[in-house]
C-alpha cells in the first residue's frame, strides 16, 4: 500500500508539482491550502508524512508543526518543511518546532523524493 502523504502549500501551482511529484514517486498524496486546513486533514486523515510550507495563512507552518509534535497523537508523523525561506534562522526554527527536515524552494524533484523515502523509512523500520 502507498506512503500517504500531506503536502500543504497555499500555492495551488506549488501544491499541484508538488501532488505530481510524489504521484510518480508512487505516493498517496492528499492536500491543504492553509495552515488551519492542514491540522484538520492531519488529524483526519494522519497522513504517513508531512509536507509543510512555512508562509501559509490562517496559522503558519511553525505552528502547524508545533502543536501536531506535541499531540502524542500524531508527533510521530514526520514533517519535512518546504519554504523559500533560506535564511538559517528559519530553518533553525523549523528544526526547533519539531521538524524531522527542512528543504528550500525550489526543491528538485529527486531532493524531494529521497527526503520522503528517508524519512518514511525512519518510521517504517
Amino acid at each position: 500500500m502507498a506512503a500517504r502523504v500531506l503536502a500543504v502549500d497555499d500555492s495551488p501551482t506549488i501544491l499541484e508539482m508538488i501532488k505530481a511529484i510524489l504521484e510518480a514517486g508512487g505516493y498517496e498524496v492528499i492536500t491543504a491550502a492553509d495552515g488551519a486546513e492542514a491540522l484538520e486533514t492531519a488529524r483526519s486523515e494522519k497522513p504517513d508524512l508531512i509536507l509543510l510550507d512555512v508562509m501559509l495563512p490562517k496559522l503558519d507552518g511553525y505552528r502547524v508543526c508545533r502543536l501536531l509534535k506535541f499531540d502524542q497523537k500524531y508527533k510521530s508523523i514526520p514533517i519535512i518543511m518546504l519554504t523559500a525561506k533560506t535564511e538559517e534562522q528559519s530553518m533553525a526554527t523549523g528544526i526547533r518546532t519539531g521538524a524531522n527536515q527542512y528543504l528550500t524552494k525550489p526543491v528538485e524533484p529527486d531532493t524531494l523524493l529521497s527526503a520522503v523515502a528517508e524519512e518514511l523509512a525512519k518510521v517504517q523500520g
